[in-house]
């Protein structure tokens, strides 16, 4: 990062720091992505709740772009104050709004920061976009991913295959996770069009070294069909559902 660009970022995170706060609260919940052949959790999903348990769209439903990149800001370092407290060893999935960063060395910061000063690895972190997120910028989406691959976080594509551009999203930068969208794992075992879209995606992702996670299986059948295509991380309420401000272990382990 250059000198310059420095002193071109500072302006922007002495108003963050003096800015207003949020005028909400929120705190998370926690979805295992599980690894079914070591029989583990791989990682838990931070999801936004209220502090009530409110779902994810009611918080959602406060941002705007006043506060935008500061309720970016404060989920990272909530979900990471959580995990450490909690002892987690499991990586840790956050999510992200790629229109919230506008500077990806200098918005990391906070994250770098509360992972420090609450000892949680930098290296069990992964940062995850969804597909669908209107990143109206694709080169900066792309230097976003670039900067957290560099500073030693993992990064996603969640929701692959909800829009409309994500073949291009891979033929740009690799992620070093793409998660399939639940739209495509929904009765996938009755559907052959969308069976043999996912063929090709599992093919696709090994051939660019890219893990693959089925997220939103909810039954045997789906997951049979997709753990019979290699697929060996998953998410979904066949394993767990979100668990408020803490890490369930999944008990029952379909066979």
């Amino acid at each position: 990062m250059t000198l310059s660009s420095i002193n071109a970022a500072a302006p922007a995170c002495r108003q963050c720091e003096a800015a207003p706060p949020l005028g909400f609260e929120f705190t998370m919940a926690f979805q295992p992505i599980v690894d079914v052949e070591r029989r583990e959790v791989f990682a838990y999903e931070a999801l936004v709740r209220g502090l009530a348990g409110e779902p994810a769209a009611d918080i959602l439903a406060q941002v705007n772009d006043d506060n935008r990149y500061r309720f970016d800001q404060a989920c990272r370092v909530k979900a990471v104050a959580l995990a450490a407290r909690a002892g987690l060893t499991a990586k840790l999935s956050i999510n992200f709004m790629p229109n919230a960063v506008y500077n990806a060395a200098t918005c990391i910061r906070a994250t770098l920061q509360a992972a420090a000063e609450h000892g949680f690895p930098v290296e069990n972190i992964i940062f995850e976009v969804a597909e669908s997120e209107k990143a109206t910028d694709q080169a900066h989406l792309k230097s976003i991913i670039a900067e957290y691959q560099r500073r030693g976080f993992a990064t996603a594509i969640d929701d692959f295959g909800s829009g409309y551009s994500g073949l291009n999203f891979l033929a740009d930068f690799q992620p070093d996770f793409i998660k399939l969208d639940m739209a495509l794992v929904r009765n996938l075992h009755l559907h052959p069009p969308r069976q043999s879209i996912v063929r090709h995606l599992v093919t696709l992702a090994h051939e660019l070294n890219i893990q693959l996670v089925a997220e939103g299986v909810e039954t045997v059948e789906e997951f049979g069909f997709l753990r019979g295509l290699g697929i060996r991380l998953f998410q979904g309420f066949l394993f767990a559902r979100p668990a408020f401000e803490t890490f369930e272990p999944v008990l029952d382990w379909p066979d």
